[in-house]
């Protein structure tokens, strides 16, 4: 990922890395091995933002999973590309 973008940033709070998505501080945010607790709240701030949440194969179904992609939208395609190479 680190060669597509300019900068990796991690709070540490999945809850506070959701919400800084939806309000366009990052533009998207990923993490494996969460629990629904850990992204129930940040997933919905992303939806009703606008943006999109979902997990690394692009299904809706990242809570079973337990594997969290969210993105401003715009930019879902090239990210989703991207982490499809290596999970």
């Amino acid at each position: 990922m680190m060669q597509k973008c300019h900068g990796l940033r991690r709070i540490g709070s999945a809850a506070v890395d959701l919400a800084y998505v939806a309000c366009g501080r990052f533009d998207a945010y990923f993490e494996y091995n969460l629990n629904s607790y850990d992204v129930a709240a940040g997933a919905y701030l992303v939806q009703q933002a606008g943006g999109k949440i979902m997990n690394f194969a692009g299904g809706d179904e990242f809570l079973e999973t337990r594997e969290v992609l969210a993105t401003n939208s715009k930019i879902t395609d090239e990210i989703l590309d991207t982490i499809r190479k290596y999970f």
